[in-house]
């Protein structure tokens, strides 16, 4: 449990020279095991910032990381991961394992010990042979060293054919499939080949992953397999469907080998010119340190007091390392179009990263976030849509709405520069308004027809209560950019359509106290208190789902449900842009605090989940920040800490942490929307060191244990009396200055957040 008794020094601590934690890297404080374990499924391996390989041991076929805790053995090192994510896995492609011995056997899993995880470092002793593995990244080629046993005969395993999720999965839809592999011994010193896999959680088309090889000494013997077929000195196993692979044998004047492995979605041709511009030597030291020097130069953009207890420095460093390591940047690397733009994927998905993810990636680095946007508008003008997901080079799934839409408005609305967003409109226009055709759950908006016709999504679609919340909130954000660029008549129809969420709000329905829910709704425009699941697409009929509650078997078949991953309880209080609206509906201010205070004392709140990332905020619209902060205060001292099960849920490319990091801050955005709510903040001091040279710095004075409570906020010397800030405010640079105190204040209490009517 994160502990901040005796954590936050008094305020002269501040006379601290700020050179002292200059001596300590930044980079030391992140953990990658944080949220390895239990829910979080973090990767753990090394990788660049937003790097597109990513080694680590994968453990079994299963796990969406690769990784699993001992005692499972390791099957070897796969080179391609992602990171927090639900669902079936992807990826785990181009395994390679050392062992020792004659090349015989194709299983040279082995138990392990002696692990170690550190920003761009893996290391394992692997206990069946007694080798030591290491490696590290750069962008596109990772780095081994392995250490053998001395006058033990040194072996490799390249493994083309292996992936994760091979094995049954829990939903068989979101499998991986083989489709074929190949493998080629070129040289005394270079193999290469790829493997091409489809499916997975996004139920993608096929992708294929190139390798090349590299060793730092020649083979002394080689066997290549297809199938279960072994084939000694047989140099090439093309592609027939068959799993293919190659066992090699290098000679005993070292105990030590060095193997580079660069890959490509473009072809081993690639993959080989990644290893020669990446990594043009054999230093193991030299590329652990660029890598790190590359995460450091990002960290440092936010740098947080010196006084700072080692639990506080690993929970946000950690956090911040979580956020940047998707989506992938791929430029150069599509094998689709030719194109001049940047091209990211991996956006598993924006529905999990577009609250709190990319909102921090705009303040750590704004020319990131511009060119992961105009990724996003590459593959509209190529694909047709933007995605909400995307793995494989393919678009899929999508969870609820078109959100790539609250990106573009995001950083419309932050005054990002580079963007074209006329041509973003014109994307966003294209979900609102085109239905996506077969496949509901690639892109755009499924069971738009309905939601155009009816103003909401009917029980008859999957998904459809969160389907119609995510869409009319999509709408906002285009109301938002349409009026920026003296689009009328735009604005008027989606600004109008912003409220369809209404058109599912039951007044009368009430439960533990509360009024009005969320409820499912048929195309006549009857309610249902309950939904058989027989009666929605693809659903069981056995069961019955209640919106509210989550003792019904929800999970069964979540995705066919009505509300995805959340119950009415979190879902009716997920309109971010219309709170006051959500208040009124509830019976006003009193009415509506006794029904956030029932949501959290019921447990009806999940931290884990991303529709609730806003709910504890929402006291500040009945001008009590004051509740909103200890709310947060308590979220993460139960469900945040520093172990390997230190995250409260899938990480979600780093959405739980990016919330976390925020929080600690005294921060947190209201994404497609200019402002950032102020809570009390965790940290006694924060410098934000923008791109464009400015520095913002946020300060809470006599904060401690006791002194959690704001009593008083200025900026730059001006006293503030609401618990907002605008984000132009931050960009400016500046000094925001909480006044800490044993109990609340009259702060944050007359002047309201920002609301649409």
């Amino acid at each position: 449990m994160l502990s901040f008794r005796g954590a936050i020094l008094l305020a002269g601590a501040f006379s601290i020279s700020t050179t002292l934690m200059a001596q300590q890297h930044l980079y030391e404080y992140v953990d990658p095991m944080i949220g390895s374990e239990g829910l979080g499924r973090v990767f753990i391996g090394p990788s660049c910032p937003f790097g597109m390989i990513k080694p680590s041991p994968d453990c079994s076929s299963q796990p969406n990381s690769g990784w699993l805790p001992a005692p499972v053995p390791v099957n070897g090192f796969g080179q391609v991961h992602v990171s927090g994510t639900g669902g079936g896995p992807k990826y785990g492609n181009i395994l390679i394992m050392p062992f020792s011995g004659n090349p015989d056997k194709l299983d040279q899993s082995s138990l392990r010990e002696n692990e170690t995880a550190t920003l761009g470092y893996y290391g394992v002793t692997l206990k069946k042979h007694e080798i030591k593995a290491e490696v590290t990244a750069a962008e596109k080629v990772s780095l081994y060293r392995f250490t053998y046993q001395p006058k033990e005969k040194k072996s490799l395993q390249i493994d083309a054919g292996f992936f994760l999720g091979e094995q049954p999965v829990p939903d068989a839809r979101e499998a991986q499939q083989f489709v074929g592999s190949e493998i080629e011994v070129v040289s005394d010193n270079e193999v290469r080949g790829y493997s091409r896999i489809r499916g997975g959680w996004n139920n993608g088309a096929a992708y294929t992953v190139y390798f090349d090889a590299v060793f730092d000494q020649p083979l002394s013997a080689y066997v290549t397999w297809k199938g279960k077929q072994l084939y000694p000195g047989k140099k090439l196993q093309f592609d027939s469907g068959e799993k293919t692979g190659a066992l090699l044998t290098f000679g005993n004047n070292s105990d030590s080998l060095k193997v580079k492995v660069g890959i490509s979605f473009i072809s081993s041709l690639k993959a080989k010119e990644n290893i020669t511009t990446e990594i043009p030597h054999w230093s193991f030291e030299q590329v652990l340190q660029q890598t790190r020097q590359k995460w450091e130069d990002l960290l440092g953009r936010i740098v947080i007091d010196p006084a700072s207890t080692i639990e506080q420095k690993k929970l946000f460093y950690t956090a911040l390392y979580h956020t940047m390591l998707m989506p992938v940047d791929r430029t150069n690397e599509n094998p689709l179009w030719i194109s001049d733009q940047p091209y990211y994927d991996d956006f598993y998905a924006i529905w999990d990263t577009y609250r709190s993810s990319n909102p921090l990636i705009t303040l750590i680095s704004p020319k990131r976030e511009v060119e992961i946007v105009n990724a996003l508008l590459n593959i509209y003008k190529h694909d047709g849509y933007m995605p909400d997901s995307r793995s494989g080079n393919y678009n899929g799934r999508t969870q609820g709405g078109s959100n790539a839409e609250v990106l573009i408005a995001d950083a419309f609305v932050k005054g990002l520069k580079g963007i074209d967003y006329t041509q973003g409109l014109n994307a966003m226009l294209q979900d609102a308004n085109v239905p996506p055709g077969g496949n509901e759950e690639k892109e755009g908006r499924g069971g738009l027809t309905d939601y155009n016709r009816l103003g909401y999504v009917s029980y008859s679609f999957a998904r459809s209560g969160n389907r119609t919340l995510d869409y009319a909130y999509n709408d906002y954000c285009i109301a938002v950019v349409a009026k920026g660029l003296n689009k009328p008549a735009i604005y008027d129809r989606f600004i109008k359509q912003s409220g369809n969420w209404q058109n599912l709000w039951r007044d009368d329905y009430t439960d533990h106290g509360a009024k009005g829910f969320i409820m499912p709704k048929d195309a006549s425009g009857k309610w249902l208190d309950s939904i058989p699941y027989g009666e929605a697409k693809n659903q069981h009929p056995t069961f019955v789902y209640s919106p509210l509650s989550r003792e019904f078997p929800w999970y069964v078949c979540h995705w066919c449900a009505f509300f995805y991953e959340a119950t009415s309880w979190e879902y009716s209080l997920s309109i971010p842009h219309q709170v006051p609206a959500i208040i009124a509906k509830s019976g006003g201010a009193d009415a509506f605090r006794r029904r956030l205070d029932t949501l959290f004392e019921k447990r009806f709140y999940n931290v884990a989940n991303e529709p609730s990332f806003l709910t504890p905020c929402l006291y500040h619209w009945i001008g009590h920040p004051d509740l909103s902060s200890q709310r947060i205060r308590k979220i993460i001292s139960s469900n945040y800490n520093t172990t390997h099960i230190g995250l409260p849920g899938n990480d979600d490319s780093g959405a739980m942490s990016s919330w976390l990091a925020f929080h600690m801050m005294g921060l947190y955005p209201n994404a497609g929307q200019s402002y950032y709510l102020l809570n009390a903040p965790l940290l006694q001091s924060v410098t934000l060191h923008q791109e464009n040279g400015k520095d913002f710095r946020i300060i809470a004075k006599n904060l401690s244990d006791t002194n959690s409570y704001v009593k008083s906020v200025t900026l730059n010397g001006k006293k503030l009396e609401q618990a907002w800030i605008e984000h132009a405010d931050i960009v400016q640079g500046g000094e925001l200055i909480f006044e800490m105190d044993a109990k609340p204040s009259s702060w944050g209490t007359t002047i309201l957040p920002p609301a649409i009517n």
